[in-house]
């Protein structure tokens, strides 16, 4: 079942609960004071809050094929579908920048890398490979992403440290974030960058994953056969992942390869979930919030992440005289008097989300889909 603009709606669904996950994890009261599963791990390992991003790009993935596959076959030339993806993904690298610099966009200390200018450089390679090979040789470079980065990782020495050292400063990926990128980098971590240069190879294997599976979504299969497809890979993923784990851990900043097979088969299970309750069993009530942010997910995000920074920036005086950011605010007096710490800081964080439920709702019953 598609929504009225064509798109797949349990797809929508499913972006949706990611967007929203997203923005609850990214907004706590208090980073001083946030429940295990919704901080990232420290390293080695997961956490709910790690399958987040991965989810985001493998839905990306699937739409590339929902999206390009039936202009394709209705003779749209591939050379200006190209100039669309290309066009499509400097706006999203130029948003991250934005993010990024905002608001004193210092060009010698800002961050290059990013979640946005990742999504970017995975959507551009992902989408210009459907447009210029077949499904076979999609699989092919998936596989040879994963091989390959597993191969880098564990078996090119670097300088001082020697080969196969994945921790957070000995790695390969890091080593050469430090070396490319400078002052540029993350600088909370200071000596690599969840969103590197190396690690994006195998981040567009997990857009690739998606791509794919929109295949399998494309045939001519039953929806309840599409379903079972899914979740029988999907659980199938998991396992080869938890396996490959043992020689290569499952690590977000990393994006291990492990990581790629295990998020993509989580990806797939949610992904199963969302079409047997919204396709399969015609349960859709309960998605409807989640359809308002899967609709407009990128302008969510970035809207989102904007204000949040805003609130974070500017600041407020207090009756002593005191000065304090008007998040900080926020949380100290309207959320931290009446519960824990820990559950003040969900309560501002479930809080801030409610607000652009409420805000998407109004574009999504105006009719206004923005995009990129």
């Amino acid at each position: 079942m598609e929504t009225a603009q064509g798109r797949l709606l349990s797809l929508d669904v499913f972006r949706g609960v990611t967007i929203a996950s997203m923005i609850l994890v990214n907004n706590p009261g208090t980073w001083r004071a946030v429940y295990p599963p919704l901080a990232h791990a420290d390293w080695h390992g997961w956490t709910p809050t790690d399958l987040i991003f991965p989810f985001f790009l493998f839905a990306v993935g699937v739409s590339i094929t929902l999206a390009l596959g039936p202009r394709l076959e209705h003779g749209e030339p591939p050379a200006r579908l190209a100039g669309r993806i290309v066009r499509r993904s400097v706006i999203l690298f130029a948003l991250g920048l934005f993010l990024a610099g905002f608001p004193d966009f210092n060009l010698a200390t800002i961050r290059i890398p990013g979640v946005l200018q990742r999504i970017a450089v995975c959507y551009l390679a992902a989408a210009l490979l459907f447009l210029l090979t077949t499904i076979r040789t999609q699989a092919t470079v998936a596989a040879g992403l994963l091989l390959g980065y597993w191969a880098l990782m564990t078996l090119v020495p670097v300088p001082g440290f020697g080969a196969g050292d994945l921790g957070k400063e000995g790695n390969l990926a890091a080593f050469l974030d430090r070396t490319l990128l400078g002052p540029h980098l993350w600088r909370a971590a200071k000596v690599y960058d969840p969103e590197g240069i190396l690690s994006t190879l195998p981040a567009i294997a997990t857009t690739l994953a998606g791509m794919l599976i929109g295949h399998w979504l494309r045939s001519s299969r039953s929806p309840s056969t599409k379903v079972w497809g899914m979740a029988a890979g999907g659980g199938a993923a998991i396992v080869l992942g938890l396996l490959w784990n043992g020689w290569f851990p499952i690590n977000k900043p990393l994006w291990t390869s492990s990581y790629v097979v295990f998020t993509a088969g989580a990806a797939l299970l949610g992904l199963a979930a969302c079409s047997w309750m919204v396709e399969v069993q015609r349960w859709r009530r309960w998605a409807i919030p989640f359809l308002v942010f899967g609709v407009n997910a990128i302008a969510a995000f970035v809207l989102s992440t904007f204000v949040a920074r805003v609130l974070t920036l500017a600041t407020i005086t207090g009756a002593d005289g005191s000065r304090a950011s008007w998040h900080r605010w926020l949380y100290e007096h309207v959320f931290a008097p009446w519960a824990a710490p820990v559950n003040a800081s969900l309560l501002f964080a479930l809080a801030y989300l409610l607000v652009w439920l409420v805000l998407m709702g109004i574009l999504y019953r105006l009719g206004i889909f923005i995009r990129v």
